[in-house]
């Protein structure tokens, strides 16, 4: 994806049915996809709560949007290829209020209204992943300033950055990034991680037994994922094209390989396989696609999955383990670590003598290049998700009481129940 252009002076209707279906599947990807694969991890009783925050998230970002997001992440007022200005790290507020937006204005051969509710998509998505890190401990209300201040400060620098088109910082620099591997997934693992660092452990982890309520929910979450994400990764070509067709493909692939590895690593350590683990696996094959759908293979597609089936089951396993910190439902493993391995190897599975369709004559310096994209992305959601964590529990608090947790959020905070015992 790249940043708004000169338009072209017909608008193709085959390509903007697309965009319109690609846009509904990525929402279906927050709400209920994302919302019923978390809520099912959690507790019983802070099922609704999970529910709350992916449904409250999903409004506050749309209304942000309008007002100034959608101009901050692609606004190209005083951007100019070669030069580096603050329009490099984000855009101005000329198309705040979606100003200049008419029925007829285009973004290249569809809508400029469909783009943008495209992209308005992908950041209600992003922050909303970060709910699986502070799962079941953090406020209500903190995590809603949270979300506006990730949105403002860090999310829409990222993708103007990224997607922002001739003088974006990393745009320049020559990273790639189809559909979200940086701007999305690393963006909101890392600062999943630092959040639950920040606010701590739930109360008895990792000694109390705090097992999925419902892996019916989440096993129908991540097939809505699944199926959600076509639209994430394809509806990224802009059009219904080849590239389109490609991603598409790529996907399916990568994401089944990724659940067969996960599920047999799985099966090899603890002699079993489980509906969780295939449901995570499939997610962090997703995630590793993203940021190569537009330029990778069937081949390499097939050989990303399965490294990233295992690597991210290592790390949701193993490695938090190792260092005890408590990623409630492995955002950092899946999300993060997924996203990492996706976006090193774009750089050489772009490659034409890898079965890449990226036009990378020299695969090396374009992974040298992802490193520094990568490098820059944590370092960048890292420090930023930091300081706003630390602005928010000087003021209002992050977390909630031992006795809210204790009895659950969803009482606690919403004074309701997810079911009805009586």
């Amino acid at each position: 994806m790249s940043a708004l252009a000169a338009a072209p002076a017909t608008l193709d209707s085959g390509d903007t049915a697309w965009m319109l279906t690609a846009t509904m599947l990525v929402l279906l990807m927050t709400i209920p996809g994302l919302a019923l694969f978390y809520g099912g991890m959690v507790r019983a009783k802070n099922l609704l709560s999970v529910l709350m925050q992916c449904f409250a998230i999903t409004a506050l970002i749309s209304v942000l949007w309008m007002l100034y997001g959608y101009s901050a992440a692609f606004s190209t007022a005083g951007m100019q290829a070669g030069t580096t200005n603050l329009h490099s790290f984000v855009g101005g507020l000329d198309r705040a209020l979606f100003a200049g937006m008419t029925p007829h204005s285009l973004y290249q051969r569809v809508p400029e209204s469909v783009f943008a509710m495209f992209q308005l998509t992908f950041a209600i998505i992003t922050p909303a992943l970060i709910v699986g890190a502070v799962a079941e401990r953090m406020k209500f209300s903190a995590l809603l300033v949270f979300t506006a201040a990730w949105f403002t400060v860090v999310y829409l620098p990222m993708a103007h950055m990224v997607w922002g088109g001739p003088g974006s910082f990393l745009g320049d620099l020559g990273v790639l990034d189809f559909a979200g591997g940086t701007v999305v997934h690393i963006n909101a693992g890392i600062a999943g991680l630092v959040a639950c660092l920040v606010l701590g452990r739930r109360r008895g982890y990792p000694h109390v037994p705090m097992p999925p309520h419902n892996l019916g929910y989440t096993l129908i979450g991540a097939s809505m994922l699944w199926l959600g994400w076509f639209g994430f990764n394809a509806g990224s070509a802009v059009a219904a094209n080849g590239s389109a067709g490609m991603a598409m493909l790529v996907t399916q692939i990568a994401t089944a390989a990724a659940a067969l590895s996960w599920m047999a690593i799985e099966w090899i350590i603890h002699r079993r396989a489980s509906v969780l683990g295939i449901a995570s696996g499939a997610v962090a094959g997703l995630v590793a696609i993203t940021p190569a759908a537009g330029t990778i293979g069937p081949g390499g597609a097939l050989i990303l999955g399965v490294i990233a089936g295992v690597i991210c089951f290592l790390a949701a396993t193993r490695l938090k383990h190792r260092f005890g910190y408590d990623d409630s439902l492995d955002v950092f493993g899946v999300h993060a670590i997924a996203g990492i391995i996706g976006a090193l190897l774009t750089g050489p599975f772009a490659s034409a003598a890898l079965g890449g369709f990226g036009n990378i004559e020299h695969p090396l310096l374009q992974l040298w290049i992802q490193c520094k994209g990568v490098g820059f992305t944590v370092l960048w959601s890292g420090l930023l998700s930091l300081l706003i964590l630390k602005a928010i529990d000087w003021t209002i608090g992050l977390r909630v009481d031992e006795e809210q947790e204790q009895v659950g959020l969803d009482l606690a905070l919403h004074e309701e129940r997810a079911y009805n015992l009586s």
